[in-house]
């Protein structure tokens, strides 16, 4: 066959009746109904039709049933979801199936199958999975149906390039001539899906330079408040992981900082503000448990947790730990490793507060990674209740959203442990550690102090609760960062000029790994990195992306006895 010359023209010919979402998680459905919801025509009198396909597995079947009869699969509180849905399967635009066969006579097909990571390489299972059933079908499509392939899925850089065009390829299926390859990586949050997508700017890229007009001609209807910038696939790949990768950096070098100061008693959240004052980068966070945090020095947890940051700064990376380059300065990888501390370091704080835990009864209120959402992907409550259960205490989880069927519930082995039930989970309880901001636990404070009649202490590891809150009822308090002597001049100048360092280095490392996949992946002038593009589009990032350019590291702080580790690995460059 021919190969097709995709041009401008070709483009004003396009015709979209039908499109076929593989994926029914938070970030096929959303995309599914809003696609659903704008009507779109293109080439055609009639709006397109939108089909979500979902695998029919014990944990994830059910939700064919859910989209079909209105309902949206997605738990948690999610506005405007559940009547978009509603309202697309009353009008006829919005159905779901198992049927892969679906996608066979699809305009376009989104792939959005959740990505993690295996040690330090990409976990593309479900993703090959998904993608062989789809392949076998469009074996079978007409010849005259060319369709438009957009992952939306989070890869890994250079797999466009490599893996996915290659899976294609073993079933005869070309990029260009059969198919056309682009990816989109989402940028949602779970409780702000529909917000998120309408009014974020989002990442369209292409193996060739005129598929990502196609993907903005259709995306443009349902991105109505942000920005799409097309770029090519390696860069939208780069530029996904990097944002969570920066962001996991930022974390941990606050999460350092905090335990510097809850060591000798110095309140963090004065830290914070000033240094974010002084680096022009600040936000409402500190105050506000429900506000996204996006200033420079962020805010820590108990950990972090996730479909994103635990995995991204290792696909980012992945190539070049296959390579084999010797990342033992990597600022990426260190701060994996500090963050995944962060639960033993919550118990050791707590300790230092109300003695030693072992043998006594705790409560964690909160089980999803983030408030008012039932996901627990990566959920460092999970991994706090494992480190206690091993010190031999007796642990409950509660958790308002999260299911009790929840599948990594039983992976961690803590089915028999969770409760949606507040007093079961806090009638026994000396200490309580509150370890996801839900605004139902602010909002029901009083209520949950009277279901804890043995209640000694309460540990605040999501920045939820202020001493005052709990002094009254003659509760001890303490908390990550929560300290109460004011921070010397010396310390906040110390965290701006080592947060300074950070910020280059972070840079430095990225401009390394660009000359690296360059020197690997690029196959012609459209298909390189570029820093300068790099950085402009991740400054688009809602969560805050603020990048400095690569170059040398001036000079590096030092400060009494604080000796941050991710200001060990930087060099003078």
């Amino acid at each position: 066959m021919k190969k097709i010359e995709i041009s401008k023209e070709s483009i004003g010919k396009w015709r979209v009746k039908k499109i076929a979402v593989i994926g029914a998680g938070i970030v096929g459905m959303p995309m599914a109904a809003l696609l659903a919801r704008a009507r779109i025509k293109i080439g055609s009198g009639a709006p397109a039709g939108v089909t979500v396909i979902q695998r029919n597995s014990p944990t994830s079947g059910w939700k064919v049933g859910a989209v079909n009869s209105g309902r949206s699969p997605i738990g948690g509180i999610e506005p405007e979801l559940d009547r978009i849905v509603g309202e697309a399967v009353a009008g006829g635009f919005l159905k779901a199936s198992h049927d892969y066969g679906e996608i066979r006579d699809a305009d376009v097909i989104l792939i959005c199958v959740q990505t993690d990571k295996k040690g330090f390489a990409p976990d593309y299972g479900p993703l090959n999975a998904a993608l062989h059933s789809a392949s076998r079908e469009l074996e079978k499509k007409s010849a005259e149906k060319i369709p438009l392939v957009v992952f939306e899925s989070t890869l890994a850089p250079s797999s466009m390039t490599t893996l996915i065009r290659e899976h294609f390829r073993k079933y005869g299926l070309e990029d260009g001539k059969d198919i056309l390859l682009g990816n989109s990586p989402n940028r949602v949050m779970p409780g702000r899906l529909v917000e998120r997508i309408r009014s974020s700017d989002k990442i369209v890229g292409g193996l060739d330079p005129l598929t990502p007009e196609l993907i903005r001609r259709l995306y443009s209807h349902i991105v109505t408040e942000g920005k799409l910038h097309l770029t090519n696939s390696i860069t939208a790949e780069l530029v996904k992981t990097l944002e969570n990768a920066y962001r996991d950096v930022r974390i941990a070098f606050a999460a350092e900082t905090a335990r510097y100061c809850d060591a000798r008693d110095i309140d963090f959240y004065r830290v914070r503000e000033r240094v974010n004052y002084s680096l022009s980068w600040s936000d409402g966070a500190s105050g506000e448990p429900n506000a996204v945090p996006i200033g420079g020095l962020l805010i820590p947890t108990i950990g972090v947790g996730g479909h994103c940051l635990p995995k991204d700064g290792i696909l980012l990376l992945w190539r070049a730990i296959e390579a084999g380059k010797d990342l033992s300065r990597s600022l990426i990888m260190e701060s994996r490793r500090i963050n995944d501390e962060s639960p033993s370091e919550a118990i050791r704080l707590a300790e230092s507060h109300f003695g030693v835990l072992s043998g006594r009864c705790i409560a964690l209120l909160g089980t999803s990674y983030r408030f008012d959402s039932e996901d627990t992907r990566n959920s460092p409550s999970l991994v706090l209740a494992g480190a206690l259960r091993k010190k031999g205490n007796k642990v409950v989880l509660h958790d308002p959203f999260v299911k009790p069927d929840d599948a990594n519930l039983r992976a961690y082995g803590l089915e028999a442990n969770f409760t949606q039930d507040a007093g079961r989970a806090l009638n026994e309880a000396s200490i309580v550690f509150f370890c996801t901001a839900h605004r139902k636990y602010s909002d029901e404070i009083e209520t949950i102090i009277r279901l804890g009649p043995k209640i000694e202490g309460v540990f605040d590891g999501c920045n939820l609760f202020s001493a005052d809150r709990f002094s009254d009822a003659g509760i001890g308090y303490a908390g990550i960062g929560r300290g109460r002597n004011a921070p010397s001049e010396e310390l906040i100048r110390f965290v701006c000029e080592g947060f300074t360092a950070l910020e280059r280095g972070f840079a430095n490392e990225i401009q390394d790994f660009i000359d690296f996949a360059n020197s690997r992946f690029a196959a012609d002038d459209f298909n390189r990195l570029d820093y300068r593009e790099v950085k402009r589009i991740a400054g688009t990032c809602v969560t805050g992306c603020r990048m400095l350019d690569p170059g040398r590291i001036k000079a590096i702080p030092a400060y009494n006895d604080f000796n941050p580790r991710l200001l060990s690995p930087l060099t003078y460059t």
